[in-house]
């Protein structure tokens, strides 16, 4: 295979755009694809300061060295879980990238700033370790940001993450989680702005400039991932993707084109402060307040009837809260 900028040797074939690059061209169309998002979506200013939760894992160290070549001011932000070697090696890794590259990296421990991790959790919430988990980094990231004065949070989400996501809130039609999945949530009610850069991208095309580039990174999975609803939404895309490339590509980018604008009229919640902690929510609790007075056992108000809409929905990047992974954090 020849490269299509350069007609070099390939190494990296992306067959949803018939196309291959070599070794030294595929980074340069990677970040090409970054600054398109960001250009087109409004998601970053020169001067922004930029949190991006990163977990050691493949997405969240691309996005994180694309943004350092472009010339952004980004801090790491690493939330640690607790979840045994896994979370130690994530940590690790994280370090060592952010250090190789002068980078600032903040580091937020679950359990000594809040006083679980998430496998306590999953054994002792009425959640799924899962929804928690998802719960807990959406939390952590709006409320660091706040705290460090930040623009934007940024997150790895790549093109595979939101056809995944899409088509599992479109078999369920739950309007009003399909209209929150967008590349951008504003600023709004104490919620900092979020973005998603890499959402044009695939998990396999990450992957690749990762290792193009020298990144070193967690291969392995959460070792509480198992049974995911989300992971095999993942599966059924990779399926028809095989047989048609450029399938999730069509599904996703054609829904930000031709169906994101037929829900931007489904009303939001209203938010107001958390009595607890003073973050957004719809209720007098925020749910992270209520799932963290569940585990340690401590008393809290019942929720009210109008608590439906919690911060796990107001504060959602996600579809399926309770059943979709989180970006950064391990």
């Amino acid at each position: 295979m020849k490269c299509r900028r350069c007609s070099g040797s390939a190494v990296v074939e992306v067959r949803r755009h018939n196309a291959a690059f070599c070794k030294d061209c595929f980074p340069a169309v990677f970040t090409e694809q970054v600054r398109r998002a960001i250009r087109r979506f409004d998601m970053l200013e020169p001067e922004d300061r930029v949190l991006i939760a990163v977990s050691g894992g493949k997405d969240s160290l691309a996005l994180w060295d694309v943004l350092l070549g472009l010339g952004y001011d980004t801090t790491g932000l690493y939330l640690g879980l607790g979840i045994g070697e896994y979370s130690d090696r994530s940590h690790d890794t994280t370090a060592a990238f952010a250090g190789s590259r002068g980078a600032d990296l903040v580091v937020v421990d679950l359990a000594e700033e809040y006083g679980f991790d998430i496998p306590t959790a999953g054994r002792k919430g009425s959640r799924s370790t899962c929804a928690v988990c998802g719960l807990s980094k959406r939390y952590v990231f709006n409320k660091a940001a706040v705290d460090g004065g930040y623009d934007v949070v940024a997150t790895g989400h790549n093109l595979d993450d939101e056809a995944a996501t899409l088509l599992g809130n479109t078999l369920r039609w739950k309007t009003e989680y399909i209209a929150r999945q967008s590349p951008v949530l504003p600023a709004t009610d104490g919620m900092v702005k979020k973005v998603k850069p890499l959402h044009r991208l695939s998990e396999l095309e990450t992957a690749a400039y990762a290792f193009l580039r020298g990144i070193d990174y967690v291969v392995d999975e959460c070792p509480l991932v198992a049974g995911n609803t989300q992971l095999r939404y993942k599966e059924a895309m990779n399926s028809i993707e095989a047989a048609s490339p450029g399938t999730k590509a069509q599904f996703f980018l054609g829904y930000l084109d031709r169906g994101m604008p037929l829900f931007e009229r489904t009303s939001r919640p209203t938010v107001r402060p958390c009595d607890a902690c003073r973050q957004p929510t719809t209720g007098r609790y925020c749910a992270f307040c209520r799932a963290q007075a569940q585990v340690l056992g401590r008393r809290i108000e019942e929720p009210g009837p109008d608590d439906g809409l919690e911060t796990a929905r107001a504060m959602s990047e996600e579809v399926m809260p309770a059943e979709m992974y989180g970006a950064a954090g391990a």
